[in-house]
């Protein structure tokens, strides 16, 4: 029998454990609300407002049946769109664990690798669309820090009208400071985001509730009645409408993007539990205001703001909307990182900002880049009502790729009935394809943009993807096979004369020799103790288990000194190789201590020099583009964390 004192011990973390893992729960759903829906949550801010704009190209007039309409149809989108679509549908493929498009991206393209030729071949076109969809967020990310800065610093209009001359200097300041700081990380920001997120959305819900008891009727908009009687008194006006209307989901991406860093349960608990609610509250709150005031479509929501709390409603707004710019920011720099590992992009310079999360970097030249690009779009459009136009666009394409790729892989990867796949994806796609066709209208007046920069985006990437296989193989050529190397120095009468030290010869593949390798043979004729040939492939995974990630080889000639160690990497795994020979020093291998910061290893790295020649395999634009793009290299020795005091570089000229 157990004394009571045991008891008391043996019970006491049972009782403590449901409330320890309440509080753990609570502090993801929080920091969720941070994080997650920065951009989806401050949707209210503009998205009525650019429905009823006068000086859209197809206005919207106000009336009692549109204003049921638009309302009614917001939130039907809401639902479908982000509720069914994102959290019900495409949030259950996950890529171990992770989301967002690239993850879509890697899983067909694993499982195309088993398939027939006619698979394959549906698999590429869709991969290409996932790129496209990753170059349109690239556009996204442009675009959502300027429009939702300016929509914040708007509210002067409403609170002083006076200062309306200072909305675009102070927006500008705002994103400028943003940039400046991103290099800081958000480590110890974030803890801000959650809190500062759930007072915004306790505020626009309270705000809401306010207009609604003005005008309950507007509680009717719920029925979907109202859209559709909208849309068949008025077909042309709810078409156009739907332009605007999609506003009220951008920011849906970023659900599905960061599940990898909170996991799918806290994401849909925020978005039901407090974000949801909020948002629709809002939205309600705003028709049912236009409703009693016709003239308050030029800014509704902070309207509906009492006059004794509109400026703190403008700081709050600033604050959320600056939270959204830098999700979407953040977010850029993982898009850009994940393209670089899978062989879209060159090697990026790259700054881990937090030492508890691999996922936390920042990313110079994609900072700058932003910066420069979002501050183009504040002096040129000035008006976040302008810059709508172009929101829409990019939003609906990037939704409606990540739908078609969704119910591709239910039917090819997991074997979805087409009972499943024809009604229910037909249905969504055909509401993202009306959102995307509504959109296709605001091309002449703004829309433009975020197609100019996804095909842009979508040209540099795919043109680096085919430059990179070019030089690979000519590379390949030069560099030769390993095993042919080894055997020429293990042949009769060519042992090379060993001196003391230990190299770890960086290289691409275990099949090629590295040039850097060939290069000391053939013209010093001498080989350190001990040789450490060393390739990293990078996996079309988010992270590899550090007991899966290394294996070593003797290449048949265990006495001779020369190792091969194959690294096998997921997309956000670091490739840090000083810690990963540390992990090395730990096995019982035979090797000498080559991680510690005192041993004597040199590390040799093979470059290739690329240079403009006569034959132009990709054409000569795509050719001067992709050797552009090659400036955008970051230094190897930075991105693999080589000691610069021991690492030596070897060259080849490559033309194209």
């Amino acid at each position: 029998m157990v004394p009571p004192a045991a008891a008391t011990a043996i019970q006491a973390p049972a009782l403590r454990a449901p409330a320890a893992r309440t509080a753990a729960r609570s502090a993801l759903v929080l920091g969720a609300l941070g994080v997650v829906f920065g951009d989806l949550g401050t949707s209210p801010l503009y998205t009525m407002q650019t429905v009823f704009n006068p000086d859209d190209p197809h206005p919207v007039a106000v009336s009692t049946q549109s204003v049921f309409g638009v309302v009614s149809m917001i939130f039907w989108s809401v639902v479908l769109i982000v509720s069914v679509t994102y959290v019900a549908l495409v949030m259950r493929a996950d890529n171990d664990g992770e989301g967002g498009i690239m993850a879509l991206l890697t899983l067909l393209r694993r499982r195309a690798a088993g398939d027939g030729r006619t698979a394959r071949r549906a698999a590429t076109v869709l991969a290409g669309l996932g790129v496209f969809g990753a170059a349109l967020f690239l556009g996204d990310s442009m675009i959502t820090p300027a429009i939702s800065v300016l929509s914040a610093v708007e509210g002067v209009k409403v609170a002083a009208p006076s200062l309306e001359s200072l909305i675009v200097p102070v927006a500008a300041g705002i994103i400028v400071a943003l940039f400046l700081a991103q290099r800081l990380g958000t480590h110890s920001v974030g803890r801000l985001f959650g809190p500062v997120m759930l007072v915004w959305f306790l505020a626009i819900g309270a705000c809401g509730i306010g207009g609604i008891a003005d005008h309950p009727d507007i509680l009717r908009a719920l029925s979907p009645t109202y859209a559709l009687d909208f849309a068949g008194a008025n077909p042309s006006s709810a078409f156009f409408a739907l332009a605007a209307v999609v506003l009220a989901v951008t920011g849906a991406e970023a659900l599905y993007a960061d599940m990898g860093h909170f996991g799918r349960r806290p994401i849909v608990r925020a978005w039901f539990a407090v974000v949801f609610p909020a948002c629709v509250l809002s939205y309600l709150g705003q028709g049912a205001l236009i409703l009693e005031d016709p003239g308050a479509t030029s800014a509704p929501f902070f309207l509906l703001v009492p006059d004794w709390a509109r400026w703190p409603m403008i700081v709050l707004a600033t604050a959320a909307t600056v939270i959204a710019s830098q999700a979407v920011i953040t977010g850029a720099f993982s898009v850009a990182r994940q393209a670089a590992q899978l062989g879209y992009l060159p090697r990026l310079r790259i700054l881990h900002t937090s030492s508890d999360t691999v996922g936390q970097v920042y990313v110079p030249w994609v900072n700058w880049t932003l910066m420069v690009a979002v501050l183009a779009l504040v002096l040129t459009f000035r008006t976040s009502a302008s810059l709508a136009f172009a929101f829409g666009m990019a939003v609906t394409g990037t939704i409606t790729i990540t739908t078609i790729m969704y119910f591709a892989l239910a039917r090819q990867l997991w074997r979805r009935s087409w009972w499943f796949v024809l009604p229910v994806g037909g249905a969504l796609i055909t509401l993202d394809l009306l959102f995307l066709a509504a959109n296709t209208t605001k091309i002449p007046h703004g829309a433009w943009l975020p197609l100019l920069i996804a095909t842009v985006t979508f040209v540099v990437l795919t043109t680096w993807q085919q430059g990179r296989r070019l030089v690979t193989a000519q590379r390949e050529r030069a560099e030769g096979p390993l095993t042919d190397l080894v055997a020429e120095l293990h042949a009769p009468g060519r042992a090379l004369p060993r001196v003391p030290g230990s190299a770890v010869f960086l290289n691409r593949t275990k099949d090629r020799a590295p040039l850097a390798l060939r290069a000391t043979v053939e013209h010093l004729g001498v080989l350190p103790q001990v040789v450490v040939i060393t390739s990293i492939e990078t996996l079309p995974v988010p992270h590899v288990p550090p007991g899966a990630r290394i294996a070593l080889d003797d290449l048949g000639h265990a006495d001779d000194g020369i190792w091969h160690l194959s690294v096998r990497l997921g997309y956000r795994d670091d490739a840090d190789v000083p810690a990963l020979l540390r992990r090395l020093d730990e096995l019982e291998t035979g090797l000498p201590v080559l991680g510690a910061p005192n041993a004597k290893v040199s590390f040799y790295l093979s470059t290739v020099d690329l240079r403009w020649g006569s034959a132009h395999p990709l054409g000569r634009l795509r050719t001067r583009l992709f050797l552009a793009t090659a400036r955008m290299t970051a230094d190897a020795a930075e991105y693999f964390r080589l000691p610069r005091d021991r690492t030596v570089i070897v060259g080849s000229r490559v033309e194209l």
